[in-house]
């Protein structure tokens, strides 16, 4: 049985809401992902693997730092 922790991280990513300004629409646009807020700071975006490792390395193209 897989463990819910890993496949949890292989299905979203969770970052400050600001890191998405100016991005928020070319991801939703380009991948097959939701994001939403799930605090008044806090992002999630949420898709499939293989959808959260390209929406990865968008992200860091754009200087946003996942690790």
């Amino acid at each position: 049985m897989p463990d819910p922790e890993r496949l949890r991280d292989s299905t979203q990513i969770v970052l400050p809401c600001e890191e998405l300004s100016g991005l928020r629409t070319d991801i939703e646009s380009d991948f097959a992902v939701t994001v939403f807020a799930i605090d008044e700071t806090t992002c999630r975006i949420v898709g499939s693997p293989v959808e959260i490792k390209a929406v990865g390395r968008f992200l860091a193209r754009h200087g946003i730092n996942l690790a």
